[in-house]
């Protein structure tokens, strides 16, 4: 704890009288977990952490990259040079910003199996992440629990974003029925992505949120809002009528994910824009990284920290293991090439 009391260290966001000091109080007791905390999770972070909210859980399963730098406003190029987790380098920063609140970073893959544990006890679910089935995960387990998220994603100079209150709302699944196919949608590898647009639409989803924790809900847009800088369009569609009888999730309430068999070989996921393709076990490890950093000097400059384990091999790959046994593969955008690697490395 810092010695700013919240009557300093807020007093102009106290003095706007749609959140006052009641409202503040009660932004300073919320549990807001963000999923995700690239470039639309960094501007929500900081904002939440600057505006006194009161516990953060940080879940992102990435390392910081130099190609972060551009938007991702939380890390620096000490950061991109050690790999260290994003999740770990954000509490970091934000810790810095505001002593006065508790922050949980978690340098993990946000799945079916740890999503309770992760999530529980949150008072509000941000988006922050660039891929759909983690969104869809969310949606699920916000819908289950009954716990209000918020949608956003950003690419190009454009971005859209939506609240989501469940029972009240339309959820996820009622305006996107089904993940978009592969390659049908533009990604940040493939149509870039300006930081204005993260800024924007992240700033839009930090708003939502301290309406939502100060007990503002009339003030919330209710909208899908789509938002395109570089041509200054501005397109509010309305949702209130977009609720679908036959939503698989809000209304019959199958949540096919969440509950789905787990028991699966290892998956391989490629992260958008980075090369780089993450390996997951199908149940969490406890690996002796200390032990395996022995065994690997062999096979390439080794390199290990309070939080992972990197291998960069002869042939040009960088492999950076994780403790529970989750791996990035960089310099590969191949899951088979990945997942070959994975294999002769620790094995099936």
């Amino acid at each position: 704890m810092t010695g700013f009391p919240p009557e300093e260290r807020y007093a102009r966001q106290i003095r706007f009288a749609p959140i006052g000091a009641e409202g503040q109080a009660r932004i300073g007791r919320a549990h807001v977990a963000i999923v995700g905390v690239g470039a639309l999770g960094c501007v929500v972070a900081n904002q939440l952490a600057r505006a006194g909210v009161g516990t953060l859980t940080l879940v992102d399963r990435d390392v910081v990259d130099a190609s972060n730098l551009q938007r991702q406003l939380l890390y620096d190029e000490r950061d991109a040079a050690s790999g260290t987790p994003k999740a770990v380098a954000a509490a970091r920063r934000l810790a810095a910003a505001n002593g006065g609140i508790a922050i949980r970073p978690h340098a993990v893959d946000l799945t079916a199996a740890n999503a309770d544990t992760l999530l529980g006890g949150a008072d509000l679910v941000v988006d922050g992440t660039d891929n759909f089935g983690v969104r869809y995960l969310m949606n699920e387990w916000c819908v289950r629990t009954g716990t209000p998220w918020i949608y956003g994603a950003a690419v190009g100079a454009s971005g859209m974003t939506m609240t989501v209150l469940p029972g009240q709302t339309p959820c996820l699944r009622c305006l996107f029925p089904e993940p978009p196919p592969g390659g049908s949608l533009d990604t940040c590898e493939t149509a870039g992505v300006v930081a204005p647009i993260v800024d924007t639409i992240a700033s839009i989803e930090a708003m939502e949120a301290l309406k939502l924790l100060a007990g503002r809900t009339e003030a919330l847009h209710g909208k899908l809002l789509q938002v395109d800088l570089w041509r200054m369009e501005w397109q509010p569609l309305g949702i209130g009528h977009a609720r679908r009888a036959d939503c698989p999730v809000c209304a019959e309430r199958r949540f096919e994910l969440l509950e789905g068999d787990t028991s699966r070989e290892p998956v391989t996921a490629a992260l958008c824009g980075r090369n780089t393709v993450q390996v997951s076990p199908a149940e969490p490890a406890a690996l002796d990284l200390e032990r395996l950093a022995g065994r690997w000097r062999a096979l390439g400059d080794v390199e290990l920290n309070a939080y992972l384990l990197r291998l960069r091999r002869t042939d040009g790959l960088l492999f950076s293991l994780f403790p529970d046994g989750r791996a990035l593969i960089s310099g590969t955008d191949d899951p088979g090439r990945a997942r070959r690697v994975y294999t002769e490395l620790l094995g099936e």
